[in-house]
């Protein structure tokens, strides 16, 4: 299944499991009404007055008890909600983990730092940050986050000190599926409609307990009434507590039923991306031969079980409640040949590759530097669009190579806060004399002003990036920025766009490092956000659809070409661009903005048709220039689609 459809099926998915939440909270309340109902019942039939018949659907009971177990499920959803608005980094604190420093002198932190980064640059989405579980001694990881700008990757001391770099690639990699298949904005919402049917239960442990404590007090003095009250109370809080223990019970049951196929399709996928089976194979193995497996001792981890790379609570009942298939099953779908026996689970030394310095030696030979397209024959547009959220081994290893062929200054600044700053906004400098005057009058002016000095020290270094690379940087550069405060990262974002703006035409490169750290930006600023779907047909975006593709035809200059071009991108929309093409002074890059803010609120199969136009567009002369790769990156991007890297033939080839 593609990109495009998993998003899909994700948000129909959280639909229908709101459906189920939904049913199982009208039995709640509908528990919770009958017991009040009886409470009363049993109170009017002892009263000295004349006994007065309830009915059960009474509307003023029922108001009552609807409106107050309602509520009590609401609150307790949206207050945990409230605490994960933050996104993936209030999950890892949650559960106890502390951030990896990026500058990190641990050879097992830097491996896996280094293959977080790696992945992030092959799928073309933002380098998140990665937390340890320090005190977790199984095997087990975990992602979680609104979307891929506000991502983290979690993971425990156990599966650095037993896992091998292939092993551990597997297991990255299936986190990663659970990013790029739109899996973890539903995980955050189940743990925050879990935690509002557990509510119910922390109230019944309230009136239990101020039930005794009334007991205790009154003891010897209370009176028939205030006996009666006390029971009351008594039974009541018994009651939530069961009704609520039931409540838990049944979402977990769905909860889990939905989980478990997922976690195959997270199996299979990162086996797709690492082409390597036996990696993740051997992580599962690994659990098995592990005495603790991928168990944890968090005692919040059970509300984020569902979250994990393994099952993080040990056996379930019955196997009911697991949110992972059996492991032998996992293993068996991934190593056909499997004999039932574990891997042993001794500590794995760290190889030779870990040592991957953050600082490697730069000028390496021309053949150990990857190479994106550069006018390069182009991959089919189908091709692209199939890679979009699905990178393969060749972008892996295309992203293995830019990071280790990073200059020694290049990689040194990206460890530091103020140095990563300097180093995005270096990328956005032009070349020319006039135009950078400009810009440093842009810079003096705005709240960075004091990494100017900065900005020229890496002038140098920034030059010698090949062209297909800068997008990556910017990506590698963003981790470290995360724990600025948000006027910091406001700032960062409005003097690059001064920077972009100064020569008042903004070229196709700085058009799309603004449009990209823009959107990665903003998932960090409002990580509970996304656009909504808005259009489930091009009808409505029509003009958008006319001027995106206008754009894009119009790059090579030529008005003849330009018309070709633009036929060939509007086929794949029909009447969506049937207009036909603007003349160029009408397709600015403002307008473009705005273009794909209202194209991003399309549904996804929507979405997969409007990238398909543009890379017909684009790739209609069959060559793609880097600019053109960047620009098409940016677009899908802004519109909620990650795509790794263009490569050359020769990466292509060795896919």
């Amino acid at each position: 299944m593609d990109f495009f459809a998993h998003q899909d099926q994700a948000r129909r998915r959280s639909g229908l499991l709101l459906v189920y939440f939904g049913l199982a909270v009208v039995l709640i309340v509908l528990a919770v009404h009958a017991t009040v109902w009886g409470l009363l019942g049993v109170g009017a039939s002892k009263s000295s007055q004349a006994p007065v018949a309830l009915r059960f659907w009474d509307p003023n009971l029922l108001a009552w008890t609807v409106l107050g177990t309602f509520g009590v499920i609401l609150v307790g959803s949206l207050m945990k909600m409230a605490e994960l608005r933050s996104g993936g980094e209030a999950v890892a604190r949650m559960l106890g983990g502390v951030p990896i420093p990026r500058d990190t002198v641990d050879l097992r932190q830097r491996r896996l730092l280094n293959v977080v980064e790696e992945m992030a640059i092959a799928a073309g989405m933002p380098v998140p940050p990665v937390y340890l579980l320090e005190a977790e001694r199984g095997i087990n990881a975990f992602a979680a986050g609104h979307s891929p700008s506000d991502a983290v990757i979690g993971v425990t001391s156990g599966s650095l000190e037993t896992l091998s770099r292939d092993e551990l690639q597997g297991v990255i990699a299936h986190e990663f599926s659970h990013i790029l298949h739109g899996d973890m904005r539903l995980n955050l919402r189940l743990i925050g409609w879990l935690h509002g049917i557990l509510m119910l239960t922390l109230l019944g442990h309230i009136l239990l307990r101020a039930a005794t404590q009334v007991r205790t007090r009154s003891s010897g003095r209370g009176k028939g009434g205030e006996g009666a009250v006390r029971l009351g109370v008594l039974v009541l809080g018994l009651a939530l507590l069961v009704i609520g223990s039931a409540g838990v019970f049944f979402a977990r049951l769905i909860q889990s039923a939905v989980c478990r196929q997922r976690e195959f399709l997270a199996d299979a996928s990162a086996v797709q991306y690492t082409r390597n089976p036996s990696g993740i194979a051997g992580a599962l193995k690994r659990i098995g031969g592990l005495s603790r497996g991928s168990r944890l001792d968090e005692p919040k981890a059970a509300a984020a079980s569902h979250l994990f790379f393994g099952n993080a609570l040990g056996t379930a009942w019955a196997g009911l409640m697991a949110t992972h298939p059996p492991l032998v099953e996992r293993i068996r779908r991934l190593d056909p040949s499997f004999d039932g026996r574990m891997a042993a689970a001794a500590a794995e030394a760290v190889d030779d590759d870990v040592a991957d310095s953050p600082m490697p030696v730069a000028g390496l030979a021309a053949g150990g530097t990857a190479t994106a397209a550069d006018g390069a024959a182009a991959p089919a547009a189908m091709a692209m669009v199939d890679q979009v959220g699905a990178p393969t081994r060749a972008h892996l290893d295309f992203a293995e190579r830019l990071r280790r062929g990073l200059p020694a200054a290049i990689a040194e600044a990206l460890q530091r806060p103020d140095d990563a700053q300097a180093l995005i906004l270096g990328l956005l400098m032009d070349p020319a004399e006039a135009v950078r005057r400009r810009q440093q009058a842009v810079l003096a002016r705005s709240a960075l002003a004091g990494l100017s000095s900065r900005i020229e020290a890496l002038r140098a270094p920034m030059a010698s990036l090949p062209a297909g690379h800068r997008i990556a940087v910017l990506d590698l550069a963003l981790p470290v920025l995360r724990g600025l405060p948000t006027s910091a990262v406001q700032a960062l974002r409005e003097t690059a766009r001064g920077l972009a703006e100064a020569d008042e035409e903004i070229n196709l490169f700085e058009y799309a490092l603004q449009a990209v750290l823009d959107q990665r930006l903003r998932g960090w600023l409002e990580p509970a956000s996304s656009a909504a779907v808005r259009h489930i047909s091009l009808t409505g975006v029509r003009a958008e659809c006319r001027l995106l593709l206008s754009t894009l035809a119009h790059l090579g200059g030529d008005a003849t070409a330009a018309e070709a071009a633009f036929a060939a991108g509007g086929a794949a929309l029909g009447t969506a661009a049937a207009a036909g093409l603007l003349p160029a002074e009408q397709c600015t890059l403002a307008a473009v903005d705005q273009a794909l803010a209202r194209l991003s609120e399309l549904a996804f199969p929507l979405r997969r048709r409007v990238l398909m136009a543009c890379l017909d567009t684009v790739l209609h002369d069959r060559r793609v220039l880097v600019d053109e790769a960047e620009l098409l990156r940016a677009i899908a991007a802004v519109l909620g689609c990650p795509m790794p890297p263009v490569l050359a033939t020769a990466d292509r080839a060795a896919a």
